[in-house]
């Protein structure tokens, strides 16, 4: 393979693949590409091969999240609610099935320090900005999804998301405290005013199990 037929490869496999986390505007792949952070570009370029499986297993579990989401069976809350949890813990799950957990891993790890470089751009993700806890959530749901496949070495794709799922109801995972509005809790149960926490980084919202509430 010639390095323009590399490189270009390795452009739309990025466009694709991280479309689970963010959602592309209408321009190149090349402008797509120059949208990563730098921890992003070096796991892609660090693994061009694996990234192409990684892109694929990551649309067929967007595939799966969106059905879980549709099904109502763990609400829809895709900031620091079940629904959250479970797609950080399932996508690692099934990407150290297919690519290695150290692979996996260093991915995940890859995504947080990005989400530490929007929250200092001041750049939302999933309509607020990053905060130390949401990172320590998906870090903490991440190597959940690592260590079941620890113990499930032999789990078809489908027995791991049972897994995943068994794990998120029996408070294995981790989610940020809310109150039935939405409205996120310390950990004493008071309304967090965000507006009072904008441009912090270290805001006191609290991890609780995925099976409270």
């Amino acid at each position: 393979m010639s390095i323009k037929s590399f490189i270009s490869s390795v452009f739309i496999i990025l466009f694709f693949f991280f479309s689970f986390f963010y959602s592309p505007a209408q321009s190149s792949i090349a402008d797509e590409f120059f949208k990563l952070s730098r921890p992003e570009k070096i796991w892609v370029f660090a693994h061009p091969f694996k990234a192409k499986k990684a892109f694929l297993i990551t649309k067929d579990v967007q595939q799966d999240v969106d059905s879980i989401k549709r099904a109502g069976t763990i609400g829809n809350d895709n900031n620091g609610g079940k629904l959250d949890a479970f797609k950080h813990a399932y996508w690692m799950a099934t990407l150290a099935l297919e690519i290695g957990k150290r692979r996996a891993e260093k991915l995940g790890i890859a995504h947080e320090k990005r989400n530490k470089i929007q929250f200092k751009k001041h750049q939302l993700e999933e309509n607020s900005l990053p905060d130390s806890v949401s990172s320590m959530m998906d870090l903490y749901n991440n190597k959940q999804g690592i260590e079941a496949v620890s113990k499930y070495k032999n789990a078809s794709k489908k027995e791991m998301q049972k897994i995943i799922m068994d794990a998120l109801n029996n408070g294995k995972l981790r989610m940020i405290k809310k109150d039935l509005q939405g409205n996120f809790l310390n950990c004493d149960g008071s309304i967090i005013r965000l507006q009072d926490w904008y441009g912090k980084w270290n805001i006191p919202k609290c991890l609780v199990s995925s099976d409270e509430g």
